[in-house]
């Protein structure tokens, strides 16, 4: 198996650390992956799409990585719902795999007890969400 890491790096240490969790699980189910960086969590499934309309590498699934923390105003609402609403519509409309790790929380404390991979290494459990959506693609044909 062979994915696409797409990372936000606005909150790059959180960032960093679930991108940690997620080689570390690939790379012990065996699967090869490549990593592109956009700028943020709303760019990531156009990102997606790009990369699966293109006519380079093939990917069997993808991981997006990110955090967005909550701020003073509604832009945290538009991104965390659209960039959600994005990855929800390439997975359902153009039948990808994709793990879905935009951490969307209220603080930092929040974002590291998510993030860490020696606590709750969500970078780890999406990547084994990847893989298993690709597998079951594969059982459904």
């Amino acid at each position: 198996m062979h994915l696409l890491i797409i990372e936000s790096p606005y909150y790059q240490d959180i960032t960093n650390e679930l991108v940690k969790g997620a080689v570390a699980a690939l790379d012990k189910a065996g699967a090869t992956y490549d990593r592109i960086s956009v700028p943020g969590a709303f760019e990531i499934p156009a990102a997606i799409r790009f990369a699966a309309d293109g006519t380079g590498v093939s990917y069997g699934g993808y991981i997006a990585l990110g955090c967005v923390i909550r701020g003073e105003t509604s832009h945290y609402d538009y991104v965390c719902g659209e960039s959600a609403r994005g990855l929800q519509d390439l997975a359902i409309r153009d039948r990808l795999a994709i793990g879905y790790g935009i951490l969307t929380v209220d603080n930092r404390d929040q974002a590291w007890a998510r993030a860490d991979v020696t606590s709750g290494n969500k970078g780890g459990y999406v990547a084994e969400t990847a893989l298993r959506m690709i597998e079951l693609k594969q059982q459904f044909g």
